[in-house]
């Protein structure tokens, strides 16, 4: 299948860039990496947040049908990996929405944010019992939307590469520590610069993008509207992103841990290439799939996915069926964007029949 048009047309109209900070300080991608190792292991979830965690209601609205709770808790991250995340992510708020007549059972759904489709499946996979688990227009791993998807143009590769470049560390600590290396691995990267090529000459105008084309900082910021599963990476980027540590004006001369650096080593053939490889190895380790416990019961799992979708690339990645036996994945016509807009039926009825599948199987447990 091909790539929907309208998503390319619409990730055009968008003028945000991410990772306009660089890769981040390597001692904090080795504590999300070694964090990783724990939350990718259901049995060493279990004890690290307390069931008595504390949750605040600030706001209690009564409507016709429902009463609306407002609050907010601080991220168990905070505590967990102290200083890891962004500011602005540090005070999670939710609104919890309870009808005032129930019918038979009293499910509770829980809709992350619309960049969130994918710490949807994350959380599943540490949940210790059977739970249903909706993916809409996710898949199995971040790597492909910011190496060959529509959003790989929007990331700031000028930055990546000149950071890589000039930091020894990233080549001789961070990738030692990269684990996944499965069928898709970052490791396979003659393989992967070919998709990757592919992918950049199907979505340019131009049939070919050259570094500066792929890596020009445009202004303002994406004004919501499709952020449904259409960024739901977006925030990942950003939470990653928000800590890095900037780079140096001066190329040439010494760089902070003692090693002269070239101008002409930030200009090297290959390092573009190295960069797109090195930021796959980094988001299939943190969020490839394969890297976390199976869920209890895959036969609830509904996932949504579309068939052309240029945000969310299934090309060259092991697929949920593979890593999640017994899931089911329904395909919609067309690709992100569309789905978004006029597919939210289909999004509801995986909801309902996820339900009811649990309702089932597992008749004592709601």
């Amino acid at each position: 299948m091909g790539v929907s048009r309208l998503d390319v047309f619409y990730r055009r109209l968008l003028l945000t860039k991410l990772f306009i900070g660089g890769w981040g300080k390597p001692e904090d991608l080795k504590r999300i990496f070694e964090f990783r190792k724990i939350i990718g292991d259901r049995e060493k979830c279990k004890s690290l947040v307390p069931q008595d965690y504390p949750v605040y209601i600030n706001k209690t609205e009564e409507l016709a049908d429902c009463h609306v709770q407002e609050g907010f808790f601080i991220s168990p991250l905070e505590h967990l990996v102290p200083g890891i995340l962004p500011q602005e992510a540090v005070k999670a708020r939710f609104q919890f929405i309870v009808p005032k007549r129930w019918q038979k059972n009293r499910p509770v759904c829980i809709h992350l944010a619309g960049t969130g489709d994918h710490m949807a499946s994350l959380a599943v996979t540490n949940w210790p019992k059977p739970i249903p688990l909706i993916p809409c227009l996710s898949w199995s791993t971040a790597s492909s939307v910011f190496t060959t998807g529509v959003l790989s143009k929007a990331v700031n590769w000028t930055q990546l590469e000149k950071q890589y470049a000039i930091n020894s560390r990233y080549e001789e600590e961070i990738i030692k520590l990269l684990e996944y290396c499965g069928a898709d691995s970052f490791k396979m990267g003659p393989k992967l610069v070919t998709n990757v090529d592919e992918h950049f000459h199907e979505l340019s105008e131009d049939h070919k993008l050259s570094v500066s084309q792929c890596s020009r900082v445009d202004g303002g910021r994406d004004c919501g509207g499709a952020t449904d599963g259409a960024e739901h990476l977006l925030s990942l980027g950003n939470s990653v992103g928000a800590s890095f540590e900037t780079l140096p004006t001066a190329l040439g001369g010494y760089n902070a841990h003692g090693r002269r650096t070239d101008p002409a080593e930030c200009c090297r053939p290959s390092l573009h290439k190295e960069s797109i490889s090195f930021m796959k190895g980094v988001m299939d380790e943190c969020t490839h799939m394969a890297n976390f416990s199976v869920p209890v019961d895959t036969s609830l799992i509904v996932v949504v996915q579309a068939k052309e979708d240029a945000y969310v690339p299934r090309t060259g990645v092991l697929s949920l069926q593979e890593i999640w036996p017994g899931c089911e994945v329904r395909y919609l016509r067309g690709g992100h964007i569309s789905a978004y807009l006029f597919k939210q039926n289909i999004f509801r009825q995986a909801i309902y029949d996820a339900f009811d599948r649990f309702c089932v199987k597992y008749p004592n447990l709601h």
